[in-house]
């Protein structure tokens, strides 16, 4: 299936290899494509299963552009999951840092969020956003 995503947050990582198999494992990411060695990813696609996808690589300061000098650790990214409780047993299982337990929120959301190794933010909850209200 092709499937053509119009937004891509894009994460950089320390250990690029390791941030790919934990989102994989922890939060259930798809590999797309990975391009460069067994220890410097130079891009990578994941896709979400419920619709989307990120692009990540390995943090290499000297060779990137000023102009997109990602930091590790600096994303916070949100993502439609329906199933907020599955996901989270199996992202604590995983060793994702807990931020937040499965909640409701006052919008009607169930969400949870944690941290992956290399420090980035992400939550989890059934809010598809206002557009699907």
């Amino acid at each position: 299936m092709i499937n053509h995503h119009a937004i891509w947050p894009t994460l950089r990582a320390e250990n690029a290899p390791a941030l790919i198999d934990f989102l994989e494992y922890a939060f259930g990411f798809e590999l797309i494509v990975r391009y460069g060695d067994e220890t410097t990813v130079d891009h990578a696609e994941l896709a979400w299963p419920q619709g989307g996808a990120i692009m990540l690589g390995s943090h290499k300061q000297e060779s990137e552009p000023a102009e997109w000098a990602l930091q590790p650790g600096t994303a916070g990214i949100y993502l439609f999951e329906p199933d907020p409780f599955g996901l989270f047993d199996r992202a604590t299982a995983a060793g994702a840092t807990e931020l937040r337990a499965p909640h409701t929120t006052e919008y009607g959301s169930t969400e949870c969020s944690f941290k992956d190794p290399e420090g980035n933010q992400w939550s989890f909850g059934t809010y598809r956003g206002a557009a699907d209200l």
